[in-house]
């Protein structure tokens, strides 16, 4: 949208909130939400023609448009109005900090022309939800389900040391009827799950040193917990890595940047179990919202628009208002011109003051030093068959070391088909992620699990090694179109200008709804996170 264009918006009216957010991610629209609800008066702003931001989805051509590098700056110097109380510091909006490293390759140029518009592609996936997560228990108590639907994700494989994909066992039923089993795997990984669950039940119950487990081996590595009880390797690589969701190799603790500890995978194990069979029409543990992710963002923003809060997209905020005696924050200056007024702002993490004023550094260096966590390789595939014949939504996992010696982390594949409305009949949307300390290490990572799963044309990995990981599928996919990209791990900072946090490594949105939640509550110490609103699980549904 041109410059000029932007005079035309008529002002907002008020001009004066309680709250100013830019940008509508996941948080943002959670926290937008959550104070409208609390009697806050809130102006919810975007600068893109869609909601979501770095938790939308979009069409290929979008997504293509939204990876290029883009650093969006205003043309004006910082100055001070001499009318008024406050001085006018000018906002960088630099993408290509947070997105590098972009590869994105066409294998069939006219079909996906063709096709580009109809398919919802996710910016941060792969992402799937727990039955029994925390994201499900704040849709459910804010009522969001009213506007948004899931369907159950069919299947969980793991990836063994012979490069064969088996089914991950998340109940007896399903311990019981895996064929890829011993009698005597089946044993033992039905011990341990009775063994967790008497854990629970005890813990629950009476006091902690009754449990099952003992406090020592709660705060013991998992892995050596699981030895203790002299599983196998491969119900053991099962449990870590496709139940617990480990990230990083487990098997060398001297040099494992992630220990999970027995606590957390007892944690992990009882949230996985829990969402099995939570609701009546998701067979598994997870589900996946029709339409895809940037959905969930839509459904707060919808939440937050009936409890009074004004939402205005196509809209740039191009300057800070900073008191010119305190230097603290006031207000925004819009792309219109329009200057507006509030006690607090939310930023998004791609905005940043380029030069700060000597007086001011002290109280805004936090919006040029992001806390950043790391780093996550992260891989789209377009493709015009499933991977299996009989399954069409599914996720795979690659424990550490199972595609080649040097991988150190796991890396995760999440198939979704057109069922899903994410894209045309008879086409799937195929999601890679993998954390990483570089571009070259998690591209590695991601061609690897590629390679494995699909038929790639002009492939410089040998065939020979592909045909090896894949040998339980009878014809591998054909590829159509890849993006890859390496996606920087931000987390979120507080003051009267917060910033919220970019998605992260993880499946589910646990860790990212802990901060969210955390930011609200240094907001507002005072105000009640959504209050209780009847709401039922009708939307969670599983028919086609």
């Amino acid at each position: 949208m041109e410059e000029f264009e932007f005079s035309s918006y008529p002002p907002i009216e008020p001009n004066t909130f309680d709250l100013i957010l830019i940008g509508t991610g996941l948080p943002q629209s959670v926290i937008a939400a959550a104070a409208s609800s609390a009697g806050k008066t809130v102006l919810h702003l975007d600068p893109n023609p869609y909601y979501g931001s770095h938790f939308t989805s979009l069409s290929i051509s979008d997504l293509t448009s939204f990876l290029k590098p883009q650093i969006s700056t205003t043309t004006t110097d910082d100055d001070d109005d001499d009318d008024q109380n406050y001085t006018v510091l000018n906002l960088n909006l630099n993408l290509s900090s947070l997105y590098s490293d972009v590869e994105i390759s066409s294998f069939d140029a006219e079909t996906i022309a063709k096709h580009s518009r109809s398919f919802n592609i996710d910016l941060g996936g792969p992402r799937v939800l727990f039955c029994a997560d925390k994201a499900i228990d704040l849709i459910l108590k804010s009522g969001v389900n009213q506007y948004v639907e899931f369907k159950s994700i069919d299947s969980s494989f793991v990836c063994d040391d012979n490069g064969k994909l088996s089914c991950v066992p998340d109940s007896r039923a399903a311990i019981f009827k895996d064929k890829s089993l011993s009698l005597t795997e089946k044993n033992q990984l039905m011990r341990f799950f009775k063994l967790v669950q008497q854990h629970l039940e005890n813990s629950e119950e009476e006091s902690s040193e009754s449990s099952r487990i003992s406090m020592e081996d709660l705060e013991s590595p998992f892995v050596e917990f699981l030895k203790k009880l002299r599983l196998p390797p491969k119900i053991k690589s099962i449990i870590l890595y496709a139940i617990a969701m480990a990230d990083y190799d487990q098997s060398n603790l001297e040099l494992c940047k992630g220990i999970l500890k027995t606590r957390h995978g007892i944690e992990r194990l009882t949230l996985y179990h829990k969402s099995v069979g939570r609701f009546m029409n998701a067979s598994g543990a997870l589900i996946y919202p029709i339409y895809g992710h940037g959905e969930l963002s839509q459904a707060f923003c919808r939440r937050a628009a009936v409890k009074g809060c004004i939402h205005v997209l196509r809209m740039p905020v191009i300057s800070l208002l900073m008191d010119k005696e305190s230097g603290q924050y006031k207000g925004v200056r819009l792309a219109s011109g329009q200057d507006l007024f509030s006690n607090q702002l939310v930023l998004d993490p791609t905005f940043t003051v380029p030069c700060l004023p000597e007086p001011l550094r002290g109280t805004l260096e936090g919006l040029n030093l992001r806390d950043v966590k790391g780093k996550v390789a992260r891989g789209i595939c377009v493709t015009t068959s499933s991977l299996k014949a009989d399954v069409v939504n599914f996720l795979v996992m690659y424990p550490p070391r199972t595609l080649y010696p040097e991988q150190s982390m796991s890396i995760r594949a999440l198939q979704i088909g057109g069922n899903l409305a994410v894209c045309p009949s008879g086409m799937f949307i195929l999601y890679f992620s993998a954390l990483c300390d570089d571009a070259k290490q998690g591209k590695d990572m991601l061609r690897a699990a590629m390679n494995a799963l699909l038929k790639i044309p002009a492939s410089e990995i040998s065939e020979k090694s592909s045909e090896v990981q894949n040998q339980d599928a009878e014809v591998k996919p054909t590829l159509l179109w890849s993006a890859m990209y390496i996606h920087e791990l931000t987390t979120g900072n507080f003051d009267h200008i917060s910033s919220t946090p970019m998605p992260d490594g993880n499946l589910d949105y646990n860790d990212l709804l802990d901060e969210t939640v955390k930011l609200f509550k240094k907001m507002y110490p005072s105000e009640e996170f959504f209050p209780e609103v009847e709401s039922s699980p009708d939307n969670i549904d599983d028919e086609d």
